[in-house]
Formats: C-alpha cells, structure tokens, sequence
C-alpha cells in the first residue's frame, strides 16, 4: 500500500492522510450491529474539493475502494471499511458557505451538523426542517447520504425534500454539480435526487444548496397514555383521517418507556401499554391539540396530558430523542430496525413485532414516528451470548419481511448499508435492481465507491 500513500500524500496536507494502525480501527465501522469492518489502507480528512478530487483520482487509478464517511452516526454499515480502502472522512469539510434568507437556502459542506446548521439558520429566522435524533452529531452529507428523516417528517418531510442541488466529485475526480438555487426546476434527469440516499456509491457530495423554510411558532404538545399498541395505533388513524397535520406524532411502547426512564429519570408513565406523543407548531396550538386529546380518547386512551409549556413540550421531545439510546443499555447491544408500513397497518407490525420478540423469547422495544410509519424495533440483546445474538439476527430479518408483507419498505431513514443488502433485492425486484446496478455502474465504473453497500 506505499504506492497508495505516497500517491495521496503527493497533492494532501501531512496531517489529512492517516496509517496508524490503532488510528485507524478508530475510523472503522458506524453504529450497526452485525456489520463486518474490514481493514482499511488509510483514512483521508480533506478540507477541500480539490483535495476530495485528487484522492478518488488516485484511488480509481489504483482501482482501490473508497468509503466516504461521515460522524458515522449510521446504523446500516454503510460507513464501514472494506480491507485495503481509503476511509474518505468529510467532517472537516465543516463550513457554512451561505445562508440567504430571500432565496431561503443555505450552501454547505458536507460535514456540517445538522444541529448546527439549524442553530445558524434559526438566526435569520428561518428553519431547516430535517432533525434525525442524533442531530447534535449527525453531519448533512450523512444525512444526504442516507436520505435522512426525523421526528418532524409528518409535516416537514424527509432529508431529499430539501436538497436543491449537488456538488459531486465522481469516481474517477470529476465535478459534477446537480440541481438548482431556485424554486422551481425540472430541467434534464433529477440527478440530485437520484444521489441522496445512494450511501456514497455513485460519488462524494463535496457541497449542498438546502431549501429552508420561514421558523414557524415553537411547538406546543400532549402525551396519551393507551391501555394497548393497537388503541394507540387507531388514535393515529383517526388523527390522519381527521385531516391533522402534526408537528409531530410519535409513538413509544412500555419497554421502550421503562428505558426512558431508567436512564434519565423523567418520570415517564410506565403503567401504560403505549404513549403518543403529538405536537402543533401553529400560532395558536391549543384548539388543536384539544381536538387531538379527543379523538386519543375516542380511540381508548386512559389519560390524556397536555404540555403546560414550551418547556414542558421539549422536555417529552427529549424522551422520545433518547429513545434508541436508552435502548441499547437494556442488554448492553441493540439491533435499530426502520421498516416503514402504511399508516394503516402499524397496528399489524407493532402486533407481529411483539409476536416475534415473544417466539425468540427476546426484548424489542417499539417507537415509531407514528405520523409516517416508520417503526424503529429495537432488539436487545447480550453481544457475549452467541446463542441470543443469534436469535436476535433472525427476529431483526423476520422484522424486516414482517415490515415488506404488509406493503411497507426495509428503510424509511437508515439506509440499506450491508445490514439491509439481501433485503433490498426482494423490494426491489428484478427488473429494478438490474436497472439500479446499471445506473452504478455508469458513476463508478471501476466499482471503487463504497463497494459491498447497497447492491
């Protein structure tokens, strides 16, 4: 691997390309469960395109794999080294180039956080809308990357609904740019969609033009407690049906609230079966939410708690974002499924997750971001015990093809990864994976770009 080194350290800074070792490892894998890490050759930290370009000239001439990371936030391994390959990691690439409250964008690098980049726009008065629960360390082009979504997308939308446009460097050093700054566009192929959530296998988004929003009223929320998953599952049908549009409307089960409160203390009800969480961010919340408590009773909540104030809003905000967190200290690992359903069959996955997890005499604690569909199980499990390890892969698969029976989709958020891969062509089929790899294929001839994700 000299010839690779001595080639990448011939256009970069001494301090952008890394070899040691135990530095490495440090690069290796994202948060997924079940993801094999290979040995990568080197890790890359550019701060420039020019810098990005030279190092996928160099590693397509040598035909050399690249991986791009970002905070490695991911929970598919998509992020994951493969052996021999140069870790592209983008979270030096961290500047915020524009805000620009007429056209309401923003121009960024891709290793700007999410959270900060929401804190600046929120000084001009506008909003960024896309907030995954790890936001304070999650980077905008992981976010791109895996197309993203959060705890607002029931109003808001998910991660590709806000990008404008696209810089690009290609496989072999090319720029290619994408998209547009304006409002409107249609002109030519949408190749600015086509790459979010392509997980860094058609190119390395180097720069985003995000579409912002005017900051709307800050959130006022209630909590419904629900004798039953599916008594809480029907109060989100008819919060849909009656034409609501939430802020938010999330759902977490009893284990997943008893894990809330071990590891923060707040107190949450842990007597109920399951508790929904709704928001408006309107002018005048109130009526609203009224309305929201009713059809929650009508479809059997025993208690029906609205936020006294803002604060007391965040604060239910904060549970459901330690969610996954608290999760994973259950059994000390965790394996974070995200199949999305039809709205209208969440009462069918959170009863067929629960059946799983009692047949596999696991813990799998459900929340859900109950307005869209997308149900994060949570298997817990001891990593040390092969045999439990073992059968919480299984659940984890026969989650997913639960998820596919019922019309729903592998990943609403988390992106395919490897943890995913021999699910995706069963969604896919055919026809559309022949067609997925030819498009591969065109991008990255030489397969370089994070091979072994994906497809």
């Amino acid at each position: 691997m000299s010839e690779l080194t001595t080639a990448l350290r011939g256009q970069l800074p001494d301090d952008a390309v890394l070899t040691d070792p135990d530095i490495l490892g440090t690069y290796a894998h994202d948060m997924a469960s079940f993801c094999p890490a290979g040995t990568p050759a080197a890790v890359v930290l550019p701060r420039t395109v020019e810098e990005v370009q030279h190092t996928l000239r160099t590693a397509d001439e040598l035909r050399v794999p690249v991986v791009p990371q970002g905070a490695r936030t991911g929970l598919s391994g998509a992020a994951n080294a493969t052996d021999g390959c140069v870790l592209l990691s983008l979270v030096r690439m961290n500047r915020i180039l524009e805000i620009n409250p007429v056209d309401r964008i923003a121009v960024v690098e891709p290793g700007v956080v999410n959270a900060t980049l929401s804190r600046a726009v929120n000084e001009h008065g506008l909003f960024y809308p896309p907030d995954p629960s790890s936001w304070e360390e999650c980077t905008i082009g992981g976010n791109i990357g895996t197309a993203s979504g959060g705890l607002c997308c029931v109003k808001y939308g998910v991660t590709a609904e806000y990008v404008l446009g696209l810089d690009v460097v290609l496989a072999d050093g090319r720029l290619l740019s994408t998209g547009r700054r304006t409002a409107k566009g249609v002109a030519g192929y949408d190749l600015t969609r086509l790459i979010v959530g392509s997980e860094g296998s058609l190119g390395v988004v180097v720069r985003a033009t995000l579409a912002l929003k005017a900051e709307p009223p800050r959130q006022l929320a209630l909590a419904a407690e629900f004798p039953s998953a599916d008594a809480a599952c029907d109060a989100v049908c008819r919060i849909m049906a009656a034409g609501h549009t939430p802020s938010l409307l999330e759902l977490m089960d009893s284990t997943t609230l008893r894990a809330v409160n071990e590891m923060t203390r707040m107190g949450l009800p842990e007597t109920t079966e399951a508790l929904l969480l709704a928001a408006f961010d309107t002018p005048d919340p109130a009526p609203r939410l009224r309305a929201v408590g009713e059809l929650c009773e009508a479809a059997g909540a025993s208690a029906v708690v609205p936020a006294e104030d803002f604060a007391e809003s965040e604060l239910l905000l904060q549970a459901r974002r330690a969610a996954l967190t608290a999760l994973d200290r259950v059994k000390g690992a965790s394996m974070i499924d995200d199949v999305c359903v039809p709205r209208s069959r969440l009462a069918d996955m959170l009863d067929g997750v629960a059946r799983i997890a009692a047949e596999h005499s696991l813990t799998i604690g459900v929340c859900v971001h109950a307005g869209d569909g997308n149900t994060h199980p949570t298997v817990c499990f001891d990593a040390a015990d092969e045999e439990e390890a073992h059968r919480a892969r299984v659940s984890f698969d026969e989650i997913m093809a639960l998820g596919l029976s019922l019309g729903g989709t592998i990943t609403g958020e988390h992106g395919v990864g490897v943890l995913k891969r021999r699910r995706l062509a069963e969604e896919l089929g055919p026809v559309g994976l022949e067609l997925q790899r030819g498009i591969k294929s065109v991008f990255d001839p030489h397969g370089i770009l994070n091979p072994g994700k994906v497809l």
